[in-house]
């Protein structure tokens, strides 16, 4: 590494940070943040080399629902452990997961697609989408999904889900993805969320909060680029993240 870019990692590191968010205060935008009650449960699960605090979004979505909870590490033993509370019935939890799927193929206008073990369209969409409590979202690149994908035997008891999005994520060149159905993790929550309560509102809100979060990194790069540096082109599906 530099001098130039130790120099700028230490300046980073001294500027102020925001103890919701963990964003550079610069890049904060928690108090425009106000929680949403949803009626389905959000757990986030952040692959621990994808804490991102500029760029990532894992944390600003769990801080737009009551009902959300942002975890980190690599496996757990259960649905309930990880969530933190007892879960009765892991059918009934939604983990979305690309994986090697393209929705493009099964040709549906769905927004949100249930598949089968064999990685295959559900045939009873409705029924399978039903009576869905939680969902869970893998954070991370492609690879790092995919990890907590096969490190997470019991996701394989949930309703695996991917997301037919009708744009590309408003990351653009900001990060690149390998597919263009790669989203960031908060475009993917709220289509999810927002598909299975049948809520616009929950959407809209989200993917406002992601605009004002990126306008200001950009705000900061144009101005201050040590600060906000262009990240390497690398990401994953994730996301839906994951």
């Amino acid at each position: 590494m530099s001098s130039n870019s130790e120099n700028s990692t230490v300046e980073r590191e001294a500027l102020p940070q925001c103890r919701r968010c963990h964003k550079l205060a610069m890049f904060c935008i928690c108090d425009s943040i106000e929680p949403i009650k949803n009626r389905t449960s959000l757990l986030l699960l952040q692959h621990p080399q994808e804490q991102d605090n500029a760029l990532g979004t894992a944390r600003l979505t769990a801080l737009h629902f009551q009902d959300a909870v942002l975890k980190i590490g690599l496996s757990w033993p259960s649905l309930s452990r990880a969530l933190g509370r007892p879960v009765h019935d892991p059918s009934r939890w939604a983990v979305l997961y690309l994986g090697s799927v393209r929705v493009g193929r099964f040709n549906t206008d769905r927004a949100i697609v249930a598949i089968d073990r064999n990685g295959q369209m559900e045939i009873d969409q409705r029924g399978a989408l039903a009576d869905i409590e939680g969902v869970v979202v893998l954070d991370g690149t492609w690879s790092q999904a995919k990890a907590l994908w096969w490190r997470n035997p019991w996701m394989l008891k949930c309703q695996r889900v991917v997301l037919g999005a009708r744009w590309t994520s408003r990351y653009g060149q900001l990060r690149k993805e390998p597919r263009r159905d790669g989203l960031a993790t908060i475009e993917a929550a709220a289509i999810m969320l927002a598909g299975l309560e049948g809520r616009p509102d929950i959407e809209t809100t989200l993917l406002a909060s992601f605009e004002r979060m990126l306008a200001k990194y950009q705000d900061v790069q144009a101005r201050a680029p040590e600060l906000a540096p262009k990240p390497r082109g690398r990401r994953n599906y994730r996301r839906s993240r994951a």
